[in-house]
């Protein structure tokens, strides 16, 4: 059904009256928004849009890659921590619930992909996916964007990289297998812990660690090696040497080409959202929390150091080789490049999220 009443970030619209954004347009037309009555949908409103462009040029100098696809806003995969949650607020959405069940789907991403790679202008950069939300959560198993994007990537000799939580790749093995015979191909799976009673309530969207290790262990079995980014380790949680060495076992035990690990990151929009999640759930640990955040987002230098030396000493005892130096350095800077890509794409200046800082969270 089309949505009668003007959605809230209509002024980013190509039909916007002129003056009532001073944003350039993102969309062509007013969405078809749509509910599906099934459970793994239910609660969450798609919003299906033309989109103006998807190739979105990351800014600044990144060390891993110039330019994202994102076919979709918000995710499904309700990851309490994901750092992308702020960028919803581009669109004056929240941060929090709506980020969770309020999905953009852009439907012609693959033929505007398309289309933008034909340029003559185009060098055929590295084209990275899965950086803002993931491109394999739920909704693609009904919209189906991947396979159109792969191949237009493919077939314009354009190399690219995925990295997601979403088993739903294995659809797409064939389509992979063949884009590598023209254009090198990374794919990486995001296993942050096989820890099941946090997996159910921080990552309630997506499939289980061990569904992920299968997936990984079915992308080598098919000659495509997967790396996994282990992320976030979480403070407290998820960072015990017993439960860093049960990871990185079952890391390697499927068969990944490698294993960097990241330390949980808290950003204004994802902060707030993982504080209340906190106090909820773990109500002990939210002064041991806000003592190591303290100064921002990130953890001091010399707990990330602890745990990820930590972790390329059992990767290394289980024969996996140490990852080059600045690996996990440049890894860093490229999720800091992640946060920066839909900004990027929209620079419609955000709202607060209803959900106040560590201390206030608190009281």
């Amino acid at each position: 059904m089309f949505y009668g009443d003007r959605v809230r970030w209509s002024g980013q619209l190509i039909d916007a009256a002129e003056g009532e954004s001073g944003q350039g347009a993102l969309f062509e037309a007013e969405p078809v928004v749509r509910t599906f009555d099934t459970p793994g949908f239910r609660g969450a409103t798609f919003y299906e849009v033309r989109a103006k462009s998807v190739l979105n040029r990351v800014p600044g100098d990144s060390p891993m890659f110039g330019w994202t696809v994102n076919p979709y806003r918000g995710c499904g995969h309700r990851c309490v921590y994901c750092f992308a949650r702020r960028s919803h607020t581009y669109l004056d959405f929240d941060a929090g619930l709506d980020f969770d069940t309020q999905i953009v789907v852009k439907v012609n991403a693959p033929e505007v992909l398309r289309r933008e790679l034909a340029r003559r202008s185009w060098r055929r950069e590295h084209v990275a996916m899965g950086t803002n939300v993931d491109c394999y959560q739920r909704a693609e198993g009904r919209y189906r964007l991947m396979p159109g994007i792969i191949s237009a990537l493919a077939d314009s000799g354009t190399p690219f990289s995925i990295l997601t939580k979403g088993t739903l790749m294995l659809r797409d093995l064939p389509l992979l297998q063949r884009a590598t015979r023209d254009v090198d191909v990374a794919l990486s799976m995001s296993i942050g812990f096989v820890d099941e009673a946090v997996w159910r309530t921080v990552e309630p969207g997506t499939p289980s660690p061990a569904r992920r290790l299968d997936a990984v262990r079915a992308l080598a079995d098919a000659g495509l090696r997967c790396s996994v980014l282990m992320a976030p380790i979480l403070p407290y949680l998820t960072d015990s040497p017993e439960q860093l060495r049960a990871t990185v076992e079952a890391i390697v035990g499927a068969g990944a080409k490698s294993v960097t690990p990241l330390m949980l990151h808290l950003r204004p929009g994802a902060r707030e959202w993982y504080a209340a999640w906190l106090k909820t759930n773990y109500p002990e640990l939210v002064p041991r929390y806000r003592a190591l955040y303290r100064r921002g987002s990130y953890l001091p230098a010399w707990y990330a150091e602890r745990v990820t030396n930590s972790v390329h000493e059992y990767a290394e005892a289980c024969g996996m080789a140490r990852p080059k130096r600045g690996a996990a350095r440049n890894l860093a800077q490229q999720e800091q490049d992640q946060g920066q890509d839909q900004h990027q794409e929209s620079k419609v200046e955000p709202r607060d999220t209803q959900l106040s800082l560590w201390g206030e969270a608190d009281g």
